[in-house]
């Protein structure tokens, strides 16, 4: 049925859960699990009048501090498939929404689903802070399983 699962991870405790989940799903189905990690884009200068300013400490600080959160829950994730037994890839990558990143890496890496958390927010919460699993259902050409 599904060979290669997308599963976006962003260290909430609902993603912990949804990879959980996903590798209970995979070890029946028999798929793979791809884990997935947003980072956004970051751009370091900073304008000032006519001149661009920017702190290469700053940013490199910065760019370090977001390879080494990425890092860590791509981490945690692929220890939990190790230990479940699901065979796993890991990827991240620079994007400006995490639906876009989300839906372009799954068809990157030919998956033929996406496995996601929803945090399930409603009303005036879902529309400041948006649904980026109801950005890719709306978008994604791709089958969408959401955990909850």
């Amino acid at each position: 049925m599904f060979k290669n699962i997308l599963v976006p991870v962003d260290g909430t405790e609902l993603a912990r859960t949804a990879v959980e989940n996903a590798c209970r799903f995979a070890k029946d189905t028999g798929a793979r699990l791809t884990f997935y990690f947003a980072k956004f884009e970051y751009f370091p200068s900073y304008i000032g009048g006519e001149v661009v300013l920017a702190d290469a400490t700053v940013d490199e600080a910065l760019t370090a501090a977001m390879e080494s959160r990425a890092e860590a829950i791509l981490d945690e994730a692929g220890q939990i498939a190790g230990d479940a037994g699901v065979g796993f890839d890991k990827i991240c990558d620079f994007c400006n929404s995490p639906h876009t990143g989300i839906i372009a890496a799954a068809n990157r890496q030919g998956c033929d689903l996406i496995f996601m958390a929803s945090h399930g927010r409603r009303g005036a919460s879902a529309l400041l802070l948006g649904s980026e699993t109801q950005k890719v259902l709306t978008h994604c050409k791709l089958p969408v399983l959401v955990y909850r």
